[in-house]
């Protein structure tokens, strides 16, 4: 890590489909190999296959920009939303002893967290393609079941079972 400064922060340019700059970042964590068209199109094809799967779901919170490109793009920012965690646990070395002290999660991060869970999750699951693998753990996670929401609920576990240590938080 350098020690003169912290490095800048990359302007990411929105999707071409939606305009959506989170779903561009979610498109670069898919990627493998540079293969951004590849992402594109399976990134694109499980939201269209939610906005098939997802039509008769109610959306109090949505925008009229993403209410116009239909429900599966809510559902992709919902599932993102419900798998962020609030907080974590970071290793804090005091004295002798490491000890696991719960912090909250930043926004960047959280998204992060949540978009490398998801992806994590879809690769391991058991249907044929990687937009139907996307899809599902999509609507699992906007549903709250799922291996990443699973992993939002470790880490919140592991948060509260180590809150006697939050007095060493920095």
């Amino acid at each position: 890590m350098s020690r003169r400064h912290r490095a800048e922060k990359r302007e990411v340019l929105p999707d071409p489909k939606f305009g959506d700059v989170v779903l561009s970042k979610f498109i670069n964590n898919l990627m493998l190999d540079g293969k951004k068209s590849v992402a594109e199109r399976i990134v694109y094809s499980a939201i269209e296959t939610l906005n098939k799967k997802a039509s008769n779901e109610n959306f109090e919170d949505a925008s009229a920009d993403d209410a116009r490109h239909g429900k599966g793009l809510l559902v992709f920012k919902s599932a993102l939303k419900k798998v962020g965690p609030q907080v974590e646990v970071r290793s804090r070395r005091v004295g002798g002893a490491t000890y696991q002290v719960p912090v909250e999660v930043r926004f960047e991060r959280r998204m992060a967290l949540a978009m490398r869970w998801l992806i994590d999750a879809a690769r391991k699951r058991g249907e044929n393609t990687m937009e139907e693998r996307l899809a599902a753990e999509l609507l699992d996670a906007h549903n709250d079941r799922g291996n990443a929401v699973k992993k939002r609920e470790d880490t919140h576990k592991m948060a509260d079972a180590n809150k006697a240590f939050a007095h060493y938080r920095w």
